[in-house]
């Protein structure tokens, strides 16, 4: 009889666990270098699949930028509130950025996983590198600019860089272009050149991963 009922929970159990693991789809992180054009191929997936995915809002220490809401775009804090959070063990992943610290708090994920919604996370290697350590088993999609010109082109027309912050910032993508190089850190690697074609790759990319989310 205990043998029995041993064989029994253990079934349940494991039918359990499927079921939990079915309603809790991998999350998708996004990462580039700033102005590789995550933003723009990330609206372009919410437009066509919005259902199916949940955007992990980030916080952030920088001040916003002309259109950007607080608990929409980022979560804008000061700099003692994130530390405090972190100090807590509040976030998944941070890392300092350009002088300022930007994360993903376990709350602004959990709250899209439990709806049975792909979390979408947009963050730089830094924090690619936490999320490996973590349980999450992320989908890991790496977004890249033709070339550093190109690059360094798209963010002066942002008019929102000074010479100063520029260089720091194609210094950090260097180094993030790097990162993104090595085989075996990202699932997929997207150039994103035309935005269409990139937008495509990143689309054939999620739809086994619809599917699977889906039951099919």
């Amino acid at each position: 009889m205990a043998s029995l009922l041993w064989k029994i929970n253990r079934i349940i159990g494991f039918r359990l666990a499927h079921t939990l693991h079915k309603m809790t789809p991998r999350p998708l992180v996004l990462c580039g270098p700033s102005g590789a054009g995550k933003s723009t191929l990330l609206k372009k997936l919410l437009e066509e699949f919005g259902p199916h995915f949940g955007f992990s809002v980030s916080h952030t220490t920088r001040l916003p930028r002309p259109g950007e809401e607080h608990g929409k775009h980022y979560y804008f804090v000061t700099r003692e509130e994130m530390e405090e959070a972190i100090s807590k063990g509040e976030f998944i992943e941070h890392a300092e950025y350009s002088a300022n610290l930007y994360g993903t708090s376990k709350k602004a994920v959990d709250d899209v996983l439990s709806s049975g919604r792909i979390c979408i996370l947009d963050i730089d290697t830094q924090g690619v590198i936490q999320v490996k350590n973590t349980d999450l088993q992320a989908q890991l999609v790496f977004i890249k600019p033709p070339s550093l010109e190109e690059l360094k082109k798209r963010l002066e027309a942002r008019g929102t860089e000074t010479e100063e912050s520029l260089a720091k910032r194609l210094n950090t993508a260097e180094k993030e272009l790097e990162y993104g190089a090595v085989e075996g850190n990202f699932h997929k690697i997207i150039v994103n050149d035309v935005v269409e074609d990139a937008y495509q790759e990143l689309k054939d990319f999620m739809l086994p991963v619809l599917k699977e989310k889906n039951g099919d």
